[in-house]
């Protein structure tokens, strides 16, 4: 959620920003609602003074053994006018949460301006693109097996068996590894959140049709940034604590609203995929430091596996709801002759620690932390690029170095 204040001081600025964004925010809407707020909120709290005042003066009566028949009655009236002003605020106070809920969070001033992925801007690549003719990883091998999934669930779903799966076993060890040299800290998380987490880190209320809904207040995480950022919410934290670096393994799951017909075919777009998430929360003034040092960690695990990749920054209509900053890694798919988003490393400043309560104290004052995420990495398409990168285009998948002593085995015969 961004700042109120940012709104009243400046909505034509905002208004701006957010424009870059794609996003037509109303200014009118939001200034009626707030100046009702404001006279809704005045009224009720004179009533409420008035109110007290008047009990008061009636309980005084009563004890001096007094009725005051045309008193109780005024009580009483100013009781139900109360009631009726007090409705009115709890619908305008609604009314602007859900406004307010709707915003995207500000794009940073570096962040490239244009409507679209098509103005994103490559910063950087490593390593050498090579072409897979006529076979992709489910032709390569057959221990990816999506007809038995459907079998079992429905599309965009897959079974791994035997030397594959392991391989898929071996890169998540692996990432969690390299999370860990980097000062993150592993937890285990639950794999359902409830409305309050998911709201807390921008997924709810606009991407409800994204989520699998459980129950009338859970759902099935589409990504472990829900729970980790979670962990510190309605919390005052210790300063000398930051940055708090956080990772963890986790089943994602995501309905992909809106996307049917794109990426069904193999592993690119699942329901259900696995993935090592890298959460930070720190000092304000680090942020932008912090976001150079989590893409980077997510990049080494790229680098180490010898795939390539590309890092592309998104421009400010193709960023994700709540990121200020993003640098998207892009790992080279050979069957598709492109490059495929592995990673989204965002700087979110204080948009969820705004809507989550995550603060820590300095100088006396209460201040909000800010707070990033970014996968390292999705283990699905990391698995389709070891097969694919690593596939001598006859009978063999060569494993990377790295994880050999994960797999226990060098190379997978098909």
């Amino acid at each position: 959620m961004i700042d109120t204040n940012l709104i009243k001081e400046n909505p034509k600025s905002v208004s701006e920003k957010l424009a870059l964004r794609n996003y037509n925010f109303n200014i009118e809407l939001f200034e009626a609602s707030e100046t009702e707020r404001k006279k809704y909120q005045t009224e009720t709290e004179d009533l409420q003074a008035q109110r007290k005042a008047l009990s008061k003066e009636f309980g005084m009566l009563k004890k001096e053994g007094k009725d005051d028949p045309a008193l109780s009655k005024k009580i009483d009236s100013m009781k139900s006018d109360l009631d009726k002003c007090s409705s009115k605020l709890s619908n305008i106070q609604t009314t602007l949460k859900e406004l307010l809920l709707d915003i995207p969070n500000l794009p940073d001033e570096s962040v490239p301006t244009g409507k679209n992925e098509e103005s994103n801007v490559k910063i950087r690549n490593f390593g050498e693109p090579t072409i897979l003719k006529g076979k992709d990883h489910l032709e390569i091998t057959s221990m990816i097996d999506t007809d038995s999934a459907n079998l079992l669930a429905g599309s965009r779903f897959a079974v791994l068996s035997g030397e594959i799966a392991k391989l898929q076993r071996a890169l998540i060890t692996f990432m969690l590894d390299k999370a860990e040299e980097h000062g993150y800290t592993e937890h285990y998380l639950p794999m359902v959140a409830n409305t309050e987490s998911l709201t807390s880190t921008g997924q709810l209320p606009k991407f409800s049709d994204d989520l699998f809904q459980l129950t009338d207040d859970y759902y099935l995480i589409p990504t472990a940034e829900v729970p980790l950022t979670n962990l510190y919410r309605d919390q005052i934290l210790n300063i000398n604590q930051f940055p708090l670096k956080l990772t963890a393994h986790t089943s994602c799951f995501r309905s992909e609203a809106g996307s049917y017909g794109k990426d069904t075919k193999g592993l690119i777009r699942q329901h259900q995929f696995e993935k090592v998430e890298l959460v930070q929360i720190c000092h304000p003034e680090k942020s932008y430091e912090a976001l150079e040092s989590l893409t980077s960690h997510a990049e080494t695990i790229l680098k180490e596996l010898n795939l390539p990749y590309q890092v592309v920054e998104l421009c400010t209509g193709d960023l994700g709801f709540a990121a200020a900053k993003t640098y998207d890694l892009e790992v080279w798919i050979p069957s598709q002759e492109t490059f495929r988003e592995i990673s989204s490393c965002s700087n979110c400043t204080d948009f969820q620690a705004r809507r989550a309560k995550i603060r820590f104290k300095e100088d006396g004052a209460s201040k909000l932390a800010h707070t990033l995420n970014g996968s390292a990495l999705a283990a699905g398409r990391a698995l389709i690029a070891v097969i694919e990168n690593n596939f001598d285009q006859n009978s063999t998948i060569k494993i990377p170095e790295v994880l050999q002593d994960y797999t226990k085995f060098t190379s997978i015969k098909i």
